[in-house]
């Protein structure tokens, strides 16, 4: 009995030891979190799957849903694509990133989806809820009621576009099935996910998914960012006629993300003759949700610690850095996993280095407002858009920021701070402008043909209570989403 007792002794350690260990993976990580999962489209299978049922904030992936719920409207012809829809003062009252129109302005279904997928607009999310569901209620109720025919258990929708709501929730799991059923039920309506670049006037803005025009067949399908639930990215991509959909929650700079779900991607199609090896991890219908609070990574993306505002205009990050800052927890084993450039051809680069490319040459895709144009009218209308582009710049404003350090503007003495006192206010009104993103002016600002797009970051927190006419009152200093 006595010398059972040391054997007896030492298996309760290992099992109580394997029990931690058992705990320890299957509780949820709430600091530094991230979920990651990998399917196959057609199928449904799972490849990867780490953290892909607890609960998140979506963000701006919201808007895959804005888009099917809106393009199931249009296949079962309670509207067209053609259809025109009008700019509500509570669209235009949406935080950037967004098109910036003014109440009352028109375009069409098509117009409207083309912005609100490519540039990820607020204001344009809430034109087509307005537009299908009467109301952003009625659209959220639209949206709830397809999550659960879809098979999405942990999804709830309040708003359209993501920005920070209580009760917007959805997890990986949930949106590898949103983007399957993408797919299957929309297969004529997929090229709103991957459109390289859209042009409105003398505008152009790049897709802000990364992976579009860089990861060879990358084809969706959107990005997603707030401060509590970090950098998210639904993509896909095809090889050999077998696509796969990598979902990234959580990472912690849009490079991350893009570099991720590139990693993802690669080692499912790396996979495809060895999936036999593997333990199957079943369809991700399957996958067994997490009854857990969403993590909010406010403190994190937002937090006083950055050396610059968290935002998508983060690839500055992979030229001073070589590729690393940035996305710390986004290229572990990056040395092992590295990339065909198009063609699938030598030589190899690593994820960071193929994000950091320029992306493909793309025409970009003509966006205007006002109904459906073709030929002359079309170019009638895009100029027309230029046109109020250019009346709309506030004049002379780079000349003013510019003089602003020169001391010889300056007063010279009090006599002459006494008369710049008392003219009219032009010192506020171009702090006023400085701080106030303008729409289509601080976006034109912001993207040209040679620049890349950059969105601001959330300045809401999920986790905490909205303030009453949150709503309807312009985030004028604070850009409240990104994606």
């Amino acid at each position: 009995m006595h010398a059972l007792r040391p054997l007896l002794r030492k298996s309760l350690f290992n099992l109580f030891a394997a029990s931690l260990a058992c705990a320890a993976l299957l509780a949820p990580r709430v600091a530094n979190a991230e979920a990651l999962l990998l399917i196959e489209a057609e199928s449904g299978k799972v490849l990867q799957a780490e953290n892909a049922t607890i609960p998140w904030y979506p963000a701006s992936v919201t808007k895959i849903m804005t888009a099917y719920v809106t393009l199931k409207a249009v296949k079962d012809g309670r509207l067209t694509l053609d259809t025109l829809l009008t700019v509500s003062p509570t669209a235009a009252s949406q935080s950037p990133s967004k098109m910036g129109f003014r109440p009352g302005t028109q375009l069409t279904v098509d117009n409207a989806l083309k912005m609100m997928m490519v540039k990820s607009a607020n204001d344009m999310a809430v034109v087509l809820a307005e537009g299908v569901g009467g109301s952003i209620d009625g659209f959220s109720a639209m949206m709830n009621d397809t999550a659960q025919k879809l098979g999405m258990t942990q999804t709830s929708y309040v708003n359209p576009n993501g920005l920070p709501a209580d009760g917007q929730i959805t997890s990986a799991r949930d949106l590898g099935i949103l983007a399957r059923s993408f797919l299957r039920d929309l297969p004529e309506y997929e090229y709103f996910v991957h459109i390289p670049a859209i042009r409105f006037g003398k505008r152009v803005t790049g897709n802000f998914n990364k992976l579009i025009g860089r990861y060879p067949g990358a084809d969706g399908f959107k990005t997603g960012f707030i401060c509590a639930s970090g950098y998210n990215l639904v993509a896909s991509a095809t090889r050999n006629g077998r696509r796969l959909i990598a979902v990234v929650l959580g990472a912690n700079s849009g490079t991350a993300r893009a570099v991720k779900a590139a990693q993802l991607l690669e080692r499912g199609f790396a996979q495809d003759n060895l999936t036999w090896l593997r333990p199957s991890l079943g369809t991700v219908d399957k996958l067994v949700p997490v009854d857990a609070s969403p993590p909010n990574l406010r403190e994190d993306m937002c937090g006083g610690h950055r050396k610059r505002p968290a935002s998508d205009d983060d690839d500055a990050l992979i030229a001073t850095n070589g590729g690393t800052s940035g996305s710390a927890s986004a290229t572990g084993g990056e040395a092992q996993v590295t990339f065909f450039t198009a063609g699938l051809q030598p030589p190899l680069m690593k994820a960071s280095e193929l994000m950091a490319t320029a992306a493909a040459p793309a025409e970009p895709v003509l966006v205007y407002t006002g109904p459906t144009r073709t030929g002359p009218a079309l170019i009638a209308a895009v100029a027309a858009d230029a046109d109020q582009q250019t009346a709309s710049k506030p004049r002379g404003k780079k000349s003013r920021v510019a003089k602003k350090p020169d001391a010889a503007d300056k007063p010279a003495d009090k006599k002459d701070a006494k008369t710049a006192a008392a003219k009219p206010a032009d010192a506020k009104s171009d702090a006023k402008t400085a701080a106030k993103p303008a729409g289509t002016k601080h976006a034109a600002a912001k993207h040209d043909a040679a620049a890349k797009p950059a969105e601001k970051p959330a300045s809401g927190d999920p986790a905490a209570k909205p303030k009453p006419k949150a709503a309807t009152k312009p985030a004028a200093a604070k850009p409240a989403n990104n994606s």
